[in-house]
């Protein structure tokens, strides 16, 4: 199927005048999940990751991935069509430099890459001696024939107790900015960041409550929304009110037509069409950073509120799958999507709980070594005794977002990964214990949960945390902990903390809580602190901890934490899981 497919697009590129062709995953909304009628990637290579990019010309192709992805690349595509390449150590415009043959067109859609994306592939064509043309329409679909329809999921309204802001007001503060920067408009291009402007929210995507549509936020903080009337549900037009102007989605790029003279802000982040059109019509544009991203990422009290209430209902879940764990699979028998399938089971009983916020990663054994392993009927393992299993979750709720990973021991662990486990274990204790200086960025805080891995000769091959929305996107910016984290972190922020080690072909490790940034007073102390929250709540499996690898102060910290655990979840589940929970809380 995949050579057919690779066939007609050749066909469509020769037929065009063109000599390749590149596909990224991304949609013209630069989402991390993409509906059906847009997943190109997938339906071209096979490749089902959330991140990653594919090449291809007439006589050869290949497919781009990160760190996550990897072994996936490898398992998804056929070799005999793609190569597959690490995308930070081997980018696709390097490979672009070295494939394309003088004077050969490389094509592309402008709506799917962002300015930047597009001026690397200028570059790197241009050493080639090649040229890139931006395609008059967009070459897969018209060699998809069966491509799905877009979604038209209804949209409604955000309630204000879970907002904690008014859109109105809102919009008057981004405007506000916009003015003083002597902008006239800014575009809004990705939709978590109009769903969090206009306080609504839809289910166009799996997995992330995002209605698919663009806005234009003028400095008078009038609002035109470009969506689907058909998915308005709920009061969405009185919602919003009369200063957001509806219009269809197809009139966005007309709209863009409307600017001669005005100086609009245009997120990196935003499809290349959008300042291509702009400045061809006398627009002056502005690139930086989506004027709702900040702000969003600033969680207020209500929102703050709402995702501590979100995250002790999931613990509930947590521990109601984590003690049928240990009475269920602990001789083995259990498969991966009978774990997945029961934690699902439980969350679903919760109070307010919408939908996952991500496909759940059920990896038993070698298969928790993929950093993004998808479990499939096909590659369904069972968890056997003297393994690992590593399951990373999360739900939406209408009043937050989760996000969870815990690596458990099924049946007698090695020493080996004890000693793994630990190391982890001794990265996450250091960053959820940190205190910082304001002013200080992820990338800064990155090697606090390495440290110990770095010292053993290990490491792991992702960021340590990604911010994390308000029943909104599990992963979300600018926020992040990494070694390219460049934005600062300031109070208010949700992250993730989530080191890890996996050794191929073997097992994986990865222990992750969500964490809240926060003030701190340090007695004595002359800069202005900050320091994390811990909003997850289950606990650490202590059968894979070795106690004599840690300081008094880890032990403490764990069981600190573990007494915490203990006291906000005991509470709420049934004698069995609570006499359960005190054993796997009890102290080290």
């Amino acid at each position: 199927m995949t050579k057919a497919r690779i066939k007609a697009l050749r066909e469509a590129l020769t037929a065009n005048g063109f000599a390749g062709w590149i596909q990224p995953r991304a949609d013209e909304f630069q989402g991390e999940y993409v509906p059906p009628s847009a997943d190109r990637l997938a339906w071209l290579t096979g490749f089902t990751g959330s991140a990653g990019i594919a090449v291809v010309l007439q006589d050869k192709a290949a497919v781009f991935s990160d760190g996550r992805y990897t072994l996936q690349l490898t398992q998804e595509t056929d070799p005999d069509i793609f190569e597959t390449h690490h995308s930070i150590e081997a980018p696709a415009n390097d490979w672009v430099a070295t494939n394309l043959a003088k004077g050969d067109v490389l094509a592309y859609d402008p709506w799917l890459l962002t300015p930047g994306e597009v001026k690397k592939f200028k570059e790197a064509v241009a050493k080639s001696g090649g040229s890139l043309a931006a395609a008059p329409q967009n070459l897969v679909d018209a060699v998809w024939t069966d491509r799905p329809a877009p979604p038209q999921a209804p949209i409604t309204p955000h309630p204000l107790d879970y907002a904690g802001e008014a859109s109105a007001d809102k919009r008057a503060r981004l405007a506000a900015d916009l003015a003083g920067k002597d902008l006239d408009a800014a575009l809004l291009t990705a939709p978590d960041g109009v769903a969090w402007l206009l306080n609504v929210r839809g289910g166009d995507v799996d997995h992330t409550p995002l209605p698919l549509s663009f806005a234009i936020l003028g400095a008078d903080a009038g609002v035109s929304w470009f969506v689907d009337a058909a998915k308005l549900d709920g009061g969405v037009r009185e919602w919003v009110g009369n200063q957001v102007d509806i219009q269809p989605f197809e009139q966005f790029p007309t709209a863009l037509e409307a600017f001669k003279g005005k100086r609009v802000l245009v997120p990196r982040s935003a499809p290349a069409a959008t300042s291509q059109i702009l400045e061809a019509n006398g627009a002056e544009t502005k690139s930086g950073d989506d004027p709702t991203s900040l702000p969003k990422a600033r969680k207020n009290a209500a929102e703050i509120a709402g995702t501590r209430a979100a995250h002790l209902r999931d613990a509930v879940a947590i521990a109601r799958f984590l003690y049928w764990l240990d009475t269920e699979a602990q001789a083995g028998g259990v498969t991966e999507l009978q774990a997945s399938d029961q934690l699902e089971a439980y969350r679903r009983e919760l109070e307010g709980f919408r939908d996952l916020s991500f496909p759940t990663i059920s990896g038993a054994g070698p298969n928790g070594a993929i950093v993004h392993y998808r479990v499939t009927p096909e590659s369904d393992r069972e968890l056997e005794p003297g393994s690992l299993y590593l399951v990373d979750s999360g739900g939406q709720f209408v009043d937050g977002t989760t996000d969870i990973t815990r690596t458990i021991a099924i049946g007698v662990p090695t020493d080996e990964m004890r000693r793994a486990y630990t190391l982890v274990l001794k990265g996450h204790l250091a960053l959820s214990a940190a205190k910082f200086p304001k002013g200080a960025t992820g990338a800064q805080l990155d090697s606090l949960a390495r440290a110990p891995l770095w010292a053993a000769g290990l490491d792991f091959d992702h960021g340590t945390g990604h911010g994390v929305g308000s029943y909104l996107s599990v992963h979300e910016g600018p926020q992040r902990i990494s070694k390219a984290g460049t934005a600062v972190l300031e109070a208010g922020m949700f992250l993730s903390n989530e080191p890890g080690y996996y050794k191929t072909g073997a097992f994986g490790i990865r222990i992750e809580n969500l964490i809240l940034t926060e003030p701190v007073d340090i007695f004595g102390g002359e800069r202005e602190m900050l320091g994390f929250e811990t909003l997850t709540f289950a606990p650490y499996d202590r059968r894979l901890i070795d106690s004599g690898m840690l300081s008094s102060e880890e032990i403490n910290q764990v069981n600190a934490y573990h007494a915490q655990v203990k006291a906000l979840v005991g509470p709420h589940v049934r004698a069995a899981v609570a006499k359960w929970l005190t054993a796997a809380t009890s102290p080290l």
